[in-house]
């Protein structure tokens, strides 16, 4: 529906079809989120000036386990403790490094 909104015209719509920008299939990105890992459809367009913004760029991950992490460290909970929480809720691996970085941002 971005997409849509963005060139002005519906899938399949012959009217404005080949006047511009068009459609021009999509590619498919895996996100980690709270719920695990999925996969979402991001269309292209033939100029490449679509961008969406439901996800962000370059974007792998939810903000949710990183404000997870960070209410973790508030609390007094250690990196790696942090490390093995979010492996089991999550299903994602982070080090004790990561869970370091990300934690540095409450300071």
């Amino acid at each position: 529906s971005e997409l849509t909104a963005f060139l002005g015209y519906d899938p399949y719509a012959r009217e404005d079809w080949n006047y511009g920008n068009s459609r021009n299939g999509s590619y498919f990105r895996q996100v980690k989120t709270q719920f695990g890992p999925i996969k979402v459809q991001v269309p292209r367009d033939r100029k490449g000036e679509f961008h969406q913004h439901t996800l962000p760029a370059y974007g792998q991950h939810t903000d949710t386990i990183e404000s997870t992490v960070i209410q973790l460290y508030s609390h007094g909970v250690t990196t790696r403790e942090i490390s093995d929480l979010i492996e089991k809720m999550y299903g994602s691996y982070y080090s004790a490094g990561t869970v370091s970085n990300i934690s540095k941002q409450v300071a």
